[in-house]
């Protein structure tokens, strides 16, 4: 068998352990006779992998009692709709709410496009100035909005929240679907938390969201059903068919998580990885890191050339020798590694050692 290490930034790569029980269990799951691709989300089989998922989840991020964790469809991009529908809609012929976000990157931006269709978005503070390489100063939001919106990993840039804004009464939201489980985080410092589980949680699929109990209910009565977080909720995430088979994918790599030794022992690791990059990156005299020290992600690292032929070459070369899918985003360009929970240690020291080689064989 020939893996590869693998630097998308999503889909990403999965722990091999987990790829190897899915696949024994792919025929057979549970000893039902079946696998979990071919089972009703209603049945006695399927019931205990969603619960034990839940479970698993509330358990290694310590999600307090009076959050509701809801497994979803659509992606985050169908949450930067239902979310200020959800906190901040309001009925046709009523005045529109208030909610303050922050462009720290392209998702952030996507995320404000497609709330400003329901509420009244201001952005309060953007790092566009310089090429978002940077994470900007968060001012207080106003005593009226509905909520406060970040990203809290910008997967493109590769930036990274260095801490938590202060809001105050306002509930703050947050896109974490490039950091999940990547290092500790407190919950109860949110009022909602989503992410795409493509990442660091699962396959593509499915998608999570941690939202507290008094930030539920108050969608107007236009909105569809199957948005409504009071009804997945109420339904346990089972009022439409779920992604069913992405949800047990989910309990393994929790499962995984947890034998690892939890986010603790995976945020030590992952400062590891990154310090390691980092480090090289910066006594390099061909490569280089955009981002600002204080503000760089753990989890999606960019670096350049400045010679876009070389950079090409780079990227080719890597992935003959088995690193793949390093080319940076189409919108930015260069190189970018995302060093998510399932990449070795050792797929970033052969990283390393090729770019030494590179620099070597190009200088």
């Amino acid at each position: 068998m020939k893996r590869v290490y693998n630097f998308s930034a999503g889909p990403s790569m999965l722990p091999l352990e987990v790829l190897e029980r899915a696949a024994a269990e792919m025929c057979d799951a549970n000893g039902s006779g079946q696998s979990v691709m071919e089972m009703s989300h209603r049945s006695k089989d399927y019931k205990p992998i969603i619960e034990k998922t839940e479970a698993l989840l509330r358990e290694v991020m310590s999600v307090p009692d009076n959050y509701k964790v809801l497994f979803l469809q659509g992606g985050a991009l169908l949450q930067f709709a239902a979310i200020p529908i959800n906190l901040a809609g309001v009925e046709f012929g009523t005045q529109r709410k208030k909610a303050t976000y922050i462009d720290t990157g392209i998702w952030a931006k996507k995320a404000a496009g497609e709330a400003a269709k329901y509420v009244d978005v201001h952005v309060a503070a953007s790092s566009k100035d310089k090429a978002y390489t940077y994470i900007p100063d968060a001012p207080a939001p106003a005593a009226d909005d509905a909520f406060y919106h970040i990203t809290m990993n910008n997967t493109i840039v590769g930036t990274r929240w260095p801490s938590i804004p202060e809001t105050g009464n306002v509930p703050l939201v947050a896109d974490i679907s490039s950091c999940i489980l990547s290092e500790k985080l407190d919950v109860s410092k949110f009022g909602l938390l989503y992410a795409g589980a493509q990442k660091n949680l699962g396959p593509a699929g499915v998608t999570l969201v941690i939202v507290r109990d008094d930030v539920i209910g108050n969608a107007p009565s236009w909105t569809p059903d199957v948005l409504k977080y009071d009804i997945q909720a109420k339904e346990g995430s089972m009022f439409n068919t779920p992604p069913c088979y992405a949800i047990y994918i989910v309990g393994l790599v929790l499962e995984w998580l947890k034998n690892m030794g939890g986010v603790s022992a995976i945020e030590a690791r992952n400062i590891e990885k990154a310090n390691l990059l980092y480090d090289y990156l910066d006594n390099s005299t061909m490569f280089r890191a955009p981002v600002e020290k204080n503000s760089r992600s753990l989890m999606n690292i960019p670096f350049v050339i400045g010679d876009e032929e070389k950079e090409k070459r780079f990227v080719a070369e890597a992935a003959a020798e088995g690193m793949v899918n390093l080319a940076g985003h189409r919108l930015v360009g260069g190189m970018r590694a995302s060093v998510y929970n399932a990449m070795p240690i050792e797929g970033v020291k052969a990283l390393i050692g090729f770019m030494e080689k590179f620099a070597k064989a190009n200088a």
